[in-house]
């Protein structure tokens, strides 16, 4: 295991059972290792602001053939390693995590509250090295993006 932080490897980073099934290599170049860090590093604030609990990284970096494969956005956050997709199940539901962290004053880019076929999850994403931080705060399930969460 390769460490980036006191509680967050590049395997649960680059991680993902379409990657493996597919035989996609989803291996992150030394720069976009660079941006998992920083993620991780951030990771690290948003545990500390959910009490401590345990983050379960269920997607982060995904090379474009994996983004492609999972219907990913052309233009993810996870293809440079800037976003993670996570639950906190010790500390509640995905509901929970979005309202504590969009209430926080953490700097994040993107807090999305998603849902699709029966999964929720958290999208977590930070701004490049030098850009401000929009803290933009979105709902996307089958319906729709909307602004806000919980919509």
């Amino acid at each position: 295991m390769t460490p980036l932080t006191a509680h967050f490897t590049l395997e649960e980073f680059t991680r993902s059972d379409t990657a493996r099934s597919r035989g996609i290599v989803n291996t992150p170049p030394p720069a976009i290792v660079a941006n998992l860090r920083r993620l991780a590093q951030f990771a690290e604030l948003v545990r500390l602001a959910l009490g401590g609990a345990a983050m379960v990284i269920s997607s982060g970096y995904r090379c474009p053939e994996l983004n492609r494969a999972v219907g990913g956005a052309a233009n993810s956050a996870h293809l440079v390693g800037l976003a993670c997709d996570f639950t906190a199940p010790a500390f509640g539901t995905p509901l929970a995590i979005c309202q504590a962290l969009s209430t926080s004053n953490l700097p994040f880019d993107q807090l999305i509250y998603e849902r699709a076929g029966g999964a929720i999850w958290v999208h977590l994403g930070i701004a490049a090295e030098g850009i401000k931080p929009r803290r933009q705060v979105l709902t996307i399930d089958s319906r729709g993006t909307r602004a806000g969460l919980w919509a």
